[in-house]
């Protein structure tokens, strides 16, 4: 599976480059901090695969607090039928390590 680290999205995001990110994490934690995006949590992902937004071949980067729960949505999002699904290793806790 395709993934994508921390410092290739922080110079991504640097260079203002229009990114498809998808937030999986809880609402709270969403509106704690956040990089925008659209924001889906992993337990609503399934039931809300329509309402995404995004095309099946767009590239999407899969994002959470550290990588796993992205993870998790990364496979669910291929199983139906997204081609180019990628995750952040390490989450957004190493993007904030980058940042700091």
């Amino acid at each position: 599976m395709q993934q994508i680290d921390a410092q290739n999205l922080k110079n991504r995001l640097s260079a203002n480059e229009s990114l498809n990110l998808l937030d999986v994490r809880e609402e709270i934690e969403y509106h704690t901090y956040n990089i925008g995006g659209k924001n889906i949590p992993l337990s609503k992902l399934t039931n809300n695969l329509g309402s995404i937004g995004y095309n099946k071949t767009d590239e999407i980067i899969v994002i959470c607090k550290a990588g796993l729960r992205s993870d998790t949505a990364q496979s669910i999002l291929i199983q139906n039928g997204y081609q180019n699904v990628k995750n952040l290793t390490g989450g957004l806790l190493a993007l904030q390590r980058l940042q700091a």
